[in-house]
């Protein structure tokens, strides 16, 4: 059985809402990254990068969540569009989009607003312009269309929830003021049936909360480390 790597994060929750939608049989491990846990051997087995998600699927790891939904969709066949050139190509260019874009520089914009030093202007400034260039991009393309690749709900409108359903928390409270497109699909993924059951399976387990020390040395890596 495929094993799921999971803790409630936006990129776990992302897979986390394939494996309820499609139905697929799964047992869920989870990794709580507070107490260190991506960094044991047997989880480093299966992704190298240390981070969560990622699948052991009978045998065959998979890691990075906009990998595993590719993998899932195209092992599956369900959450693609219809298969002409450029409903692959469009596919391909907006979930790469969400991987290295919409991902890292929320991720960042979270980092610098509610963890960094309060020094740090100039990050803090410039996640928060990129944050919101890139969400400004999404919202320009939801303007036209109702999902991410024509009018099908796919892995990219998977991709698209797991990060924009958070844009508050990374860019501010006014986020969908700014981006009515953009809160037009979260709400629409989220109220899917599938994405409650998604959502809810971090309450199976107890995962620690505190951001004390040793949390942050886990997190935040740089903070114990030394550059030459």
């Amino acid at each position: 059985m495929l094993k799921f790597y999971f803790n409630g994060a936006p990129n776990p929750t992302k897979v986390a809402l394939f494996l309820e939608e499609s139905g697929l049989p799964y047992e869920l491990v989870a990794v709580d990254t507070r107490k260190g846990e991506q960094f044991k051997p047997e989880f480093l087995k299966i992704n190298p990068n240390g981070k969560v998600p990622a699948i052991d699927d009978d045998g065959v790891p998979v890691f990075d969540s906009n990998a595993i939904l590719l993998y899932l969709g195209e092992k599956t066949g369900k959450f693609l569009p219809p298969d002409t050139p450029n409903n692959r190509a469009q596919l391909l260019s907006w979930l790469m989009f969400i991987a290295t874009g919409i991902g890292p520089y929320s991720g960042q914009a979270v980092h610098f607003k509610h963890f960094a030093p309060k020094d740090l202007e100039y990050a803090h400034n410039r996640y928060q312009y990129e944050g919101n260039r890139h969400y400004k991009i999404l919202d320009d393309h939801l303007a036209k269309q109702r999902y991410m690749v024509d009018d099908t709900y796919t892995i990219v409108d998977m991709a698209f929830w797991g990060w924009a359903r958070m844009a508050p928390f990374a860019l501010g409270e006014d986020a969908y003021t700014k981006y009515p497109n953009v809160k037009r699909l979260v709400d629409e993924v989220g109220a899917r049936p599938a994405a409650a059951r998604a959502l809810a399976l971090k309450d199976k387990f107890v995962f620690k909360t505190e951001m004390d020390e040793e949390a942050k040395n886990f997190m935040f890596g740089h903070l114990k480390a030394k550059v030459a």
